[in-house]
């Protein structure tokens, strides 16, 4: 089985870019949390973010997986390369790593009880939405806004489990400046799900926003989120010379690939950019969570 893992990891979750990504998400969004936290103490990263960090790379191979369990159709006639699809790796065998990983990320969360508490819910969330999948077909994979929206608390939950870490080390009471930073960081990254999306010419049976949304639809959203988030995070975070550099650098990127995009008869938006604008902009928040003396 641990063989069968393994090419799962190989194939749907590639241990570099997903290790780098967990890491920036964990220390950049408790350095935004920092940023935004009217009179904070400075902030540094200690042995809580790590653990943060770890756990979600854990947490997200772990969502990696109820995915790819939920997408097993699709994926064999659209990403027929896929571990699962192509019988790499059993459900069964994702199944035991899922039930292995939630607790080994529990165990190393058992000392902070707020974490601990969101992490869990997290957790029976994503397999609550599996067995809904599994014996209610719902919600239809085709209907992408809607698998969105179902999926989106997953997420957020993520967003409170480091909010709670980041309580916990700083001895911080919470605030509602929380909420903001969650609403930053989840614009930033709906950049990511949408530009990813964008195509000119969907594949027959392709799930893609643009049959739901439509192409000026999608694109709209794509370029209009991270600018929202970046507008928010100037009018929330507190003043420091770093801010304004920091908060506008990531929009480079976006801009460059949809300068690209429109000037090229190419069929899909740039692939890799939204990845690295996401990563970016974590890297930012970071440094930004780090610039207050």
């Amino acid at each position: 089985m641990i063989v069968r893992w393994a090419r799962f990891v190989a194939g749907s979750y590639p241990p570099v870019i997903s290790v780098l990504f967990a890491f920036a998400w964990a220390y950049g969004v408790t350095g935004l949390f920092a940023a935004v936290q009217p009179g904070s103490p400075p902030w540094r990263p200690g042995a809580g973010t790590a653990v943060s960090a770890v756990t979600l790379t854990v947490t997200l191979l772990l969502m990696r997986a109820v995915d790819d369990i939920r997408d097993l159709e699709y994926d064999r006639g659209f990403n027929p390369k896929r571990p699962l699809a192509r019988g790499a790796v059993r459900v069964r065998d994702l199944l035991v790593l899922y039930a292995a990983g939630s607790v080994l990320v529990l165990a190393i969360n058992s000392r902070s009880p707020a974490a601990l508490a969101v992490l869990a819910g997290q957790l029976a969330y994503c397999l609550v939405v599996l067995a809904v999948d599994h014996w209610l077909r719902w919600p239809p994979g085709d209907n992408l806004p809607l698998s969105l929206l179902v999926s989106s608390p997953a997420q957020l939950l993520l967003h409170v489990y480091l909010y709670a870490r980041y309580l916990d080390g700083s001895g911080r009471a919470p605030d509602h400046r929380a909420v903001l930073a969650i609403v930053i960081t989840v614009l930033a990254t709906a950049h990511l799900e949408f530009a990813k999306k964008v195509t000119r010419q969907p594949r027959p049976g392709e799930r893609s926003y643009v049959d739901a949304l439509g192409f000026p639809a999608t694109v709209g959203i794509a370029l209009t989120a991270p600018v929202v988030s970046v507008v928010l995070l100037l009018a929330g975070a507190r003043a420091t010379s770093a801010l304004v550099p920091l908060a506008v650098l990531p929009l480079a990127l976006p801009a460059l690939a949809g300068w690209r995009f429109w000037r090229t008869p190419a069929t899909r938006w740039p692939p890799a950019a939204p990845a690295f604008y996401v990563l970016l902009t974590f890297a930012c928040y970071f440094v930004l969570g780090l610039s207050y003396t």
